[in-house]
C-alpha cells in the first residue's frame, strides 16, 4: 500500500468506536454481549485490537494454509512482508488467547476490517465485524448444542422474531463450521428450532434470507487447550436488518437527516431518494480479474466519489477465443484478456447526478479498468 492509501484507511471512522461518536452499531454490539453474558454468567473481555496486524496473527495462527487464496495480494492489503491491514477481527483472537487466564470467558472483538469486495447495496470494502469467542479452560467441553444455543441468543438479542438457519461451511480455525442466515423480515415463522441446524432455508412464505455471520467449535490447535465457541458477525448487515436500511452506504451518510437516525436502533425513516442512473461499459481486462477485484478497483479509481456508486454488476464475460475478430479489434482485445460487460449503477445519496456528471464518472472508471488498445469514451 502507498503511504497515502494507508493513511486514508486508518483515518476511516470505525463505527464501533464510541470515541468517534455514537452509532447504532455500538448498540448492536452491546446488546449481543449483554445477552450472552447474562445467559452464560461469564465475564466479557472486549478488546478491539489494532487495525494493523501481523500476517502471522491474521492467517498463520488461525490455521490458514500457505496456499489459501485469501492471502493473495489481490485480496489482502499488505503493508510489507510481515504486516497488513486486518482482513477480519479474528486476527485479534490469538493475542487474547495468549493473555487469557480465566476459566470461562467471552472474548469480544468489534471493529472495521479491510477487504476486496464487490460493490452493491450489501457489500463494502471496509466492513465491520464482531468476533465472539467463548473459551472454557475447565469444566465440561462446549459442544455443537452450545453453538446452536449461542446462535439463538445472538439473533434474539437484536432481531427478535426473525427466523434463522445455518449452512455447513469450512473455516480453518473451527470444527463443525457453519454460516448463519437470518430472515429479512420478522414474524416469518415461529422460532421452533426447525431447520436451525439443517443447512437450508425453510420453504413457504419465510421470505429472503441474508448471511450475517459464520461460526463453529473453536479449533483446539487455535485455542491451545480447553474448548470454545467461535463466531464472526457482519455488523453492517445486522444494523441494516435491525433498522430496516436497504443500502449499506447509509450507515456512513453525512446527510444530517440520515446521520441523526444512525445513533440508535429505532426503525429508519427513509428520506427523499435521489434518482438512479446507469452506464454500461464494454471492457478488455485480464482473464483472471473477478468481480471482487473489479469492485475494489472502482473504489480506488473514484476515491471519495465512489460513494455515488450504488452497484457494479458484471453482466457477462467472454474470453478472447470466444469473441469474433471484429469485436476483438473494436476494443483492442489481446490474448490472455477477456471482454467484460459491466453495468455501473449511480445514485448519489445527497444530490442528483447530472448526465454530464454520470458520464464523467463512467469515463474515469473506463480509463482505469480498460486494458485494450482501442477506446470508446462517453465524453
Amino acid at each position: 500500500m502507498t503511504p497515502e492509501a494507508l493513511r486514508a484507511a486508518l483515518e476511516l471512522r470505525d463505527l464501533t468506536d464510541p470515541d468517534a461518536g455514537e452509532h447504532a452499531m455500538q448498540h448492536v454490539v452491546s446488546a449481543i454481549e449483554y445477552a450472552l453474558a447474562r445467559a452464560w454468567a461469564v465475564p466479557v473481555r472486549r478488546d478491539p485490537g489494532p487495525r494493523v496486524v501481523s500476517v502471522t496473527d491474521n492467517y498463520d495462527r488461525l490455521r490458514y494454509s500457505a496456499e489459501a487464496v485469501t492471502r493473495d495480494r489481490r485480496y489482502s492489503r499488505y503493508l510489507d512482508g510481515g504486516r497488513m491491514l486486518r482482513s477480519h477481527t479474528t486476527a485479534r483472537i490469538p493475542a487474547l488467547l495468549d493473555a487469557n487466564a480465566l476459566p470461562d470467558v467471552l472474548l469480544s472483538v468489534p471493529g472495521v476490517c479491510y477487504r476486496r469486495d464487490v460493490i452493491d447495496r450489501h457489500h463494502v470494502g471496509e466492513p465491520h465485524q464482531l468476533d465472539l469467542w467463548r473459551i472454557r479452560r475447565s469444566g465440561p467441553p462446549l459442544t455443537g448444542a452450545d453453538l446452536v444455543h449461542m446462535i439463538g441468543l445472538v439473533v434474539a438479542a437484536v432481531l427478535p422474531g426473525h427466523d434463522w438457519h445455518t449452512v455447513p461451511n469450512t473455516h480453518p480455525y473451527t470444527l463443525d463450521g457453519r454460516e448463519i442466515y437470518v430472515s429479512a423480515v420478522s414474524g416469518s415463522r415461529e422460532a421452533t428450532g426447525l431447520d436451525h441446524d439443517g443447512g437450508r432455508a425453510p420453504s413457504g412464505g419465510a421470505g429472503r434470507y441474508l448471511e450475517v455471520g459464520e461460526c463453529g467449535l473453536a479449533h483446539p490447535e487455535v485455542t491451545g487447550g480447553g474448548s470454545g465457541l467461535a463466531m464472526g458477525l457482519g455488523l453492517d448487515r445486522l444494523v441494516m436488518l435491525v433498522k430496516g436500511v436497504d443500502d449499506i452506504r447509509l450507515l456512513r451518510s453525512t446527510d444530517p437527516r440520515v446521520a441523526a437516525q444512525m445513533r440508535d436502533l429505532s426503525p429508519y425513516r427513509p428520506v427523499s431518494a435521489m434518482p438512479a442512473t446507469h452506464r454500461d461499459l464494454s471492457l478488455a481486462v485480464a482473464g483472471d480479474l473477478d468481480a471482487e477485484l473489479l469492485g475494489d478497483r472502482v473504489r480506488d479509481l473514484l476515491g471519495p466519489d465512489a460513494a455515488a456508486v450504488e452497484e457494479v454488476v458484471v453482466r457477462s464475460e467472454t474470453g478472447y477465443a470466444e469473441l469474433p475478430e471484429a469485436a476483438r479489434a473494436r476494443m483492442g482485445l489481446r490474448p490472455g484478456q477477456k471482454n467484460v460487460l459491466l453495468r455501473v449503477v449511480l445514485r448519489d445519496l445527497d444530490r442528483t447526478l447530472t448526465s454530464a456528471g454520470a458520464n464523467a464518472l463512467r469515463d474515469r472508471i473506463y480509463a482505469g479498468l480498460h486494458e485494450g488498445e482501442a477506446y470508446e469514451w462517453a465524453t
